[in-house]
Order: C-alpha cells, then sequence, then structure tokens
C-alpha cells in the first residue's frame, strides 16, 4: 500500500512541473503564434469551415465539366467524407472532458478556470487548424481508407522515424490505454449511481459493446461516430439551454463569478489564479485536445480537395467542444450552486442538473455520459490502431492491441478517478510535448498551404491542392496526385 502510494505520489509530482513549467508554457506560445502568423485563421474563415462540414464547394463556380470530373472521380478507397472524420475526432473530444474534466476543473480551480478554458480554445483552434492540415498532406493510402497522423507528418514531413516511434507509442499509451480508463471509470460511476448495479457488471458488458465495434474497423467506427455524435451534443445543448432560459435572471452574476473569480478578484477563491490557470488549460487540452495530437488521426482520413479545409474543420471541433459543450456543463454547474459542494466528476455534474430539472436530469445526464464516454472509447481505440499500425504493420499486433482495449476499459470499473486522471495527465502531457515541436518546424508549410488556398479563393473557385504544387516536398506525400482527368486523388 506504501509503494502504491509513494508512486501515485511521484505521478502527482511529476505532472505538477510538467503541467506548470513545459506544457502550458508551450501550449499557450504555440496557440498564440499560430493565431498571428495564420492572421486568425480560426475567426475569419468560419464561413469555410460550415461548407465544409455539409461537403459543399467554397464557391458554386465550378463549371459542367469540373462537375463531371468530380463524379468520375471514384477511388478504390471507401471514401470517407469530411463531415465522418470530423464526427470521429468529435467523438474523441466530446467525451468525459466535458461532463467530469469540467466539472474536475471548477472542483479544484474555482469558477475561473472555466475562462482559461475559453482562452485556450479560442487560440488552441489555430494550433488545431496547423497540425490537422498536416495530417492531410502527409496523409498515406490504405486498404479501406486513408490515414495519418503526427507519427506520419515526423516521418514523411520531418524525416524523423524515431520521433514519429515515439510519439505513436505515446498516444497508443495515452488513448489506447490511459484515457480509456477515465472514459470507462466516468460512465462506470454515472451507471453505478443510476442503477445501483455492481461496477463490476457495468464494466463487463462496457468491454463486450467496445469489442463488438472496434473488430469491425474504420469504417464502421466512422458510421457509428457520424450517427452518436451530433445526437448526443445536439441533445447536451438543448438541455443545457433549458438550464439557461429557467436561471435567465442569474446570468450575469455567473458571468461576473467566472471573470472575478479567473483574475483573482473574488474574495472566496482570490488566490487560486494560479490553479484556476492551470486546471483550465490542462482540463481544456483534455477536452479540446488542440495540439495534442490526436485529432490529426481523425483528420487524415477524410477525402477533400484541400488539406486546408480539413485543417479549418478540426478548428470548428475545438470552438464546438470547449465554446459550446464545455461552457454548457459549466453554465449547469455555476448556476446550480452547487460548485463548492465538494462534490466532483461527473457526480457534480449529474447533481447539479438534477437542481435544475429535477430527477429527470439525472437520467439524462446518465444516458449522456453513456454516449459521450461510449464514443469516446471507440475514437481513443482507433488512434492507438492508426499508430500500431505504423509502428508494425502485422495484423495479429492489432489484434492483440484491440484485446488490450478490452482489458483497460474493463480496468476502469475498478480504479478511482483521480488514480485515472494522474496517469492521462501524464501521458498526455508528454505526448503533446513530441507533436508541439513536429508541428513548430512544419509549420511553414500549412502557411504555404493556406495562401495557396487563399490564393484560390480571391479567384472565386473551390479550392484544389495537387502535390506539384510543392514540388519541394513532392516526393515526401503519397497522395494528392491528379489523374488522367484532373481530378486529385
Amino acid at each position: 500500500m506504501t509503494t502504491t502510494l509513494w508512486f501515485l505520489d511521484t505521478v502527482d509530482t511529476l505532472n505538477d512541473y510538467l503541467w506548470t513549467y513545459v506544457v502550458v508554457v508551450m501550449l499557450v506560445a504555440c496557440a498564440i503564434y499560430f493565431t498571428f502568423r495564420s492572421k486568425g485563421v480560426q475567426f475569419r474563415l468560419l464561413r469555410d469551415m460550415v461548407k465544409v462540414i455539409v461537403d459543399r464547394p467554397i464557391y458554386n463556380k465550378v463549371g459542367k465539366d469540373e462537375q463531371e470530373k468530380e463524379a468520375q472521380a471514384e477511388d478504390e478507397l471507401k471514401k470517407i467524407g469530411s463531415f465522418q472524420a470530423f464526427a470521429v475526432s468529435l467523438s474523441s473530444r466530446v467525451g468525459t472532458g466535458n461532463l467530469a474534466g469540467v466539472a474536475s476543473a471548477i472542483f479544484i480551480g474555482g469558477p475561473g478556470a472555466v475562462f482559461w478554458m475559453w482562452v485556450m480554445a479560442l487560440f488552441g483552434a489555430a494550433t488545431a487548424f496547423v497540425e490537422a492540415t498536416l495530417a492531410q498532406l502527409y496523409k498515406r493510402r490504405g486498404k479501406d481508407s486513408f490515414y495519418g497522423g503526427p507519427a506520419y507528418y515526423m516521418q514523411f514531413g520531418l524525416h524523423r522515424r524515431w520521433m514519429g516511434i515515439l510519439f505513436a507509442v505515446l498516444i497508443t499509451i495515452t488513448f489506447g490505454m490511459a484515457n480509456q480508463v477515465v472514459q470507462s471509470n466516468t460512465l462506470c460511476d454515472a451507471l453505478a449511481d443510476a442503477s445501483g448495479v455492481n461496477r463490476i457488471w457495468i464494466g463487463a458488458a462496457l468491454t463486450i459493446a467496445t469489442l463488438i465495434i472496434i473488430f469491425g474497423g474504420i469504417t464502421r467506427i466512422s458510421r457509428f461516430a457520424s450517427l452518436v455524435v451530433p445526437f448526443m451534443a445536439i441533445g447536451y445543448i438543448l438541455l443545457s439551454l433549458v438550464v439557461l432560459a429557467i436561471n435567465i435572471t442569474e446570468i450575469p452574476a455567473m458571468f461576473s463569478l467566472i471573470i472575478k473569480s479567473a483574475f483573482g478578484m473574488d474574495q472566496a477563491v482570490g488566490g487560486m489564479v494560479g490553479t484556476a490557470i492551470m486546471q483550465g488549460v490542462r482540463r481544456g487540452l483534455f477536452s479540446n485536445e488542440a495540439g495534442e495530437g490526436s485529432a490529426p488521426n481523425a483528420a487524415a482520413i477524410a477525402s477533400t480537395s484541400h488539406p486546408v479545409k480539413q485543417g479549418l474543420l478540426q478548428s470548428l471541433g475545438v470552438f464546438a467542444d470547449t465554446i459550446v459543450i464545455c461552457s454548457c456543463t459549466a453554465f449547469v454547474i455555476l448556476l446550480s450552486g452547487l460548485y463548492d459542494s465538494g462534490r466532483d466528476g461527473i457526480i457534480l455534474t449529474k447533481y447539479a442538473l438534477v437542481e435544475h430539472v429535477g430527477e429527470a436530469g439525472g437520467l439524462f445526464i446518465t444516458a449522456a455520459i453513456f454516449l459521450f464516454a461510449y464514443s469516446t472509447i471507440i475514437a481513443n481505440y482507433f488512434y492507438g490502431e492508426t499508430n500500431i499500425r505504423f509502428i508494425t504493420q502485422g495484423k495479429s499486433s492489432i489484434n492483440v492491441f484491440r484485446i488490450i482495449t478490452g482489458i483497460t476499459v474493463m480496468l476502469g470499473a475498478l480504479v478511482s478517478l483521480q488514480t485515472a486522471w494522474s496517469f492521462v495527465d501524464l501521458a498526455m502531457g508528454t505526448m503533446t510535448l513530441v507533436n508541439l515541436v513536429a508541428i513548430i518546424l512544419l509549420s511553414p508549410k500549412v502557411f504555404r498551404l493556406l495562401n495557396n488556398y487563399m490564393q484560390q479563393r480571391q479567384k472565386h473557385l473551390d479550392p484544389q491542392f495537387t502535390r506539384s504544387t510543392m514540388p519541394d516536398i513532392e516526393k515526401d506525400i503519397e497522395c494528392w496526385e491528379e489523374d488522367v482527368n484532373g481530378v486529385t486523388k
């Protein structure tokens, strides 16, 4: 027991140092740099983001010949559209971080943590744009779909396979194992509290349901995500709007509390500014994943006409996750008055909702956490599989990883929430550092792509990209060639 406590204390000490002095500084610096270097791409191209999400041309001035070419552009791959790729990444983003993570940030850092979550999301969206665009540029062609991510742009963009392998190992540990424990833990907590069923039985049922999906491959995963994610997100937002309507007179006081707490102007939490910033950035990253290197794995699978389009879509994902869904949870908790009740995690979110709408709120949050956590478990598995394939092409290694995923999901039913968070923070912080170094070094290529995209937009064209556009790195790009019909594939 003493050894276990010593080990956990060591992990917590490493987390404090890593997040206080290294990760937060690099995340903030990169987010600000990418925002200014791209001239605020996440703000000025919001219209384009909406167009991309429905797979519509940015401009409609496309001639009949071009439309016929697009119709002929049938690849041997099973095409996964921009929205499906967006849904897979949003499945990972929209998870327990939005419900339990926000609650934990408020529990530890006070209401001010919410403000710093917002700040991180607004600037971090530029980081998400850069990493997702790189994932599209360096994506590879697989049997059933495109694939790629940080490990691939590290190998083919930076020509450092060792760095790609290091990242692949870290993301597999983070998402394929540690993160799965958090998702499973939160889901089992919610279901056990609502039903009274033993957590072990809930964990067993969840493990079986997970294995059924992940043995079906990325096509089944993307279809599952595109069906579940919009349903669960819209339902949660609508319920949160009901809560805001019920408490409309308290909204100004709530915003005042957030701002005062963020800058230490509230006497009750005046000494928690540093903690609020740390929790806001840390839980914000866990939720929206900007700069972490996870979402690019999903961004790479999309079939699109220009890498920048998927980059824009991933920026939109950060806004949807943090500015919208995380804010919903924060508002529900703060308006309930229970944020300083001593409750933590999903239990705090649940009882805050019950405070507003009665027992029906508890039932809804139980259903929501099931959908949020389950879809995240599936998306996390995909991130792990993509990087296992980078390290080894063996089919047996994928099957072994699927079994490991089942074991870690089951493990989530047995450990405590804070233990799970500690391991996630350590693994997530380490992989984030590796990814940030890579995207800083590769970012000039992203800005070239953005300039190419904007030049085509200014000519009222729907932006298209071929690898011959960047002849200096053409040999490193596997996809994006132009076929005999003049269509990018």
